[in-house]
């Protein structure tokens, strides 16, 4: 187990791995799949420029812009959960927690209704190939995010239940890592299909 450092919060024994092997394992699977599918998206985009130099007028910048904030927010209201847990501050802890699980509600959400505007105006994914990628490649990610949710539930649970301490908080710091990778994972997503003409 860690110790950590009295005069640092985030401070972890050198070589130690944050969270536990196993989420580690499914970030790297992650991580290898969106790295395929953006070399994909680059393949594509190579062959297609023309296509993907007009795809993004025809996105809702202010959908993609929405969901950035979503997971930025998120993110960091889960990073105070584990800042306040390491201070043995449970409540806090959960108070971070709720936060990051109602504001991270809104991804699907927001997805929902971009995705059905998409619809109307004709963007299903069968026009051309930047549709095409766009979903593929969006659509995964809510995947991931779906599951982070249902991961944050379990976690707000276990917080609820005294299941972490200062002393042993790797579940929720093992969540954590998975959160934020998500959430880089979309911070690449979002320039490529919502900006970068």
């Amino acid at each position: 187990m860690a110790t950590l450092a009295s005069d640092n919060p985030f401070a972890e024994v050198r070589g130690h791995i944050p969270g536990n092997k196993a989420i580690w394992v499914g970030i790297y699977a992650e991580l290898t799949e969106f790295a395929l599918m953006f070399f994909v998206y680059f393949i594509a985009r190579a062959h297609h420029p023309e296509i993907f130099h007009q795809g993004p007028a025809q996105l809702s910048l202010l959908a993609g812009a929405a969901n950035t904030i979503i997971m930025l927010t998120s993110s960091f209201f889960i990073a105070r959960a584990v800042l306040a847990i390491r201070h043995n501050d449970q409540r806090v802890c959960l108070g971070w927690l709720a936060a990051a699980l109602i504001v991270g509600i809104g991804y699907p959400v927001v997805k929902f209704f971009e995705v059905s505007w998409n619809l109307t105006q004709g963007i299903d994914g069968r026009g051309n190939v930047f549709q095409s990628s766009y979903y593929y490649l969006t659509l995964n990610h809510l995947v991931h995010v779906s599951w982070g949710l249902l991961g944050l539930v379990w976690i707000l649970f276990r917080t609820y239940t005294g299941g972490y301490t200062a002393g042993d908080h790797r579940g929720l710091v093992a969540f954590a890592s998975y959160w934020h990778a998500t959430d880089m994972i979309w911070l690449m997503i979002f320039p490529l299909f919502y900006v970068l003409p």
